[in-house]
């Protein structure tokens, strides 16, 4: 069962018209993404079970199908998105699962945590929570830093904390013993915005 879910969210993925180039070759972006997820939990928690590996993996199943040009182009049009998005990315995980089989309360615990309902109380939640802001950090902020370059330092400094508050203890001291690749342009600014918790 657990393979059949895994091999459905990797096919959903690799439909992505979005891509990025790893080792100059092109790969769909959310299936590189999941893998990234997968990659990061196996180091972060080698303990986690497999309903948490299916969490990470469809965490952003399909996500370009909603896309954020969907809801309007201010704050709360982007809480609107993100809370939509938890709900598709939930429902889809869910139903592969149903499809091959999974019990009740086993899709049940999956859809709270893809959904990442209750963070900071539900363990799984927050493990996933951690997952994302463990990648964000090692793959993709550099490269989101490079696409707002109208941002300047305090609104970094900002962003910085805000994900650090989102993340747990035991995440916190992953980064702070080395235990990812920080963006090397970026570690001035991620000393900074940590010294001034």
């Amino acid at each position: 069962m657990f393979e059949q879910v895994i091999t459905s969210i990797d096919k959903a993925n690799n439909q992505d018209p979005n891509y990025e180039l790893v080792d100059d070759q092109k790969q769909a972006k959310e299936y590189i993404y999941a893998q990234r997820m997968t990659q990061m939990l196996s180091r972060f928690a080698p303990e986690a079970d497999e309903l948490m590996h299916i969490v990470v993996r469809g965490q952003h199943i399909e996500r370009w199908r909603s896309p954020r040009s969907d809801f309007p182009m201010n704050k709360q049009g982007y809480h609107q998105w993100r809370s939509a998005l938890y709900e598709f990315h939930a429902g889809r995980v869910v139903e592969l699962m149903q499809q091959a089989g999974y019990k009740e309360q086993a899709c049940e615990r999956v859809y709270n945590a893809v959904a990442k309902k209750q963070i900071k109380r539900n363990p799984d939640s927050q493990l996933v929570e951690d997952i994302a802001s463990l990648v964000f950090i090692e793959h993709y902020m550099l490269a989101f830093a490079q696409s707002k370059p109208d941002y300047d330092e305090q609104k970094w400094i900002g962003i910085l904390q805000r994900t650090w508050q989102k993340m747990s203890p035991q995440a916190h001291d992953f980064v702070l013993a080395g235990n990812i690749t920080l963006p090397a342009p970026l570690v001035p600014l991620i000393e900074k915005a940590l010294s001034g918790e």
